[in-house]
């Protein structure tokens, strides 16, 4: 049995108070109830920052404005090993919402916590807390 590999691409939406944009992920989806950055898969004949942007209008109705490739990570879990590509987005067109009905908040970056968010992102959320982006 061969693992699913997934590519995503990842977007810390940060506002000029130092906030941070976070989403929950829906009940019925992988690693349900935590908090996330928004983002999504990357699809065939995408690049990173091209998927992205789409799926930040998708998902939270913004139109990025050069976001920046901060670091890529990898995390296997026992069903499937994700490559999350974390970008940096402080330039954007449009008003964050959960565009999908999903619970939205802003956090100061200072304040975040990383046990409500999946174990995959702990390294970008100490990164945030030791305000090394």
């Amino acid at each position: 049995m061969s693992i699913k590999q997934l590519n995503i691409s990842v977007g810390i939406i940060r506002n000029v108070q130092k906030e941070i944009f976070i989403t929950q992920r829906d009940a019925s989806s992988h690693m349900a109830g935590f908090w996330e950055f928004p983002g999504g898969k990357i699809e065939s004949g995408e690049n990173a920052a091209q998927a992205l942007i789409r799926e930040l209008q998708e998902e939270v109705g913004i139109d990025a404005a050069e976001p920046v490739l901060i670091r890529t990570l990898q995390h296997t879990f026992p069903d499937r090993i994700v490559n999350l590509h974390f970008f940096l987005v402080q330039n954007w067109t449009g008003e964050p919402y959960g565009k999908e009905g999903q619970p939205k908040r802003w956090v100061v970056q200072s304040e975040i916590k990383e046990s409500d968010f999946p174990p995959a992102n702990a390294e970008i959320v100490k990164a945030l807390l030791n305000d090394e982006i």
